[in-house]
């Protein structure tokens, strides 16, 4: 999945935490919600850059949930981040490849180049 194509997809289940979000796609809309943030903070100020954020929360917070589904955890795995090494924890699971059958959140889509 290219850029254009994750921002998208996060955008358009923008508060969908049921199925599945692919390695490229999460690390894709990761990044655009960093990069968006961060200019927000350079070219307009803290209180742009706070909204920004809170528009953006739902959104990765739901594409974080789909990323961990797609490695066969809970969404509930999320609540690990409130401990230092929770943080290191839910890194390696987002750069887990993905499942390569079916599992109960959902089917597996292969990635296409």
């Amino acid at each position: 999945m290219n850029f254009p194509t994750a921002i998208t997809t996060c955008f358009s289940k923008f508060a969908t935490f049921s199925g599945r979000a692919t390695r490229s796609e999460f690390w894709w809309f990761y990044l655009f919600t960093l990069l968006l943030s961060w200019f927000a903070q350079m070219a307009v100020g803290a209180g742009v850059a706070g909204v920004v954020s809170l528009v953006l929360f739902l959104p990765l917070l739901a594409a974080t949930v789909r990323r961990l589904h797609d490695i066969g955890r809970t969404g509930w795995w999320i609540l690990i981040a409130f401990t230092l090494i929770g943080i290191i924890v839910l890194i390696v699971f987002y750069a887990t490849d993905s499942e390569k059958a079916a599992n109960k959140y959902g089917e597996y889509v292969a990635p296409t180049a």
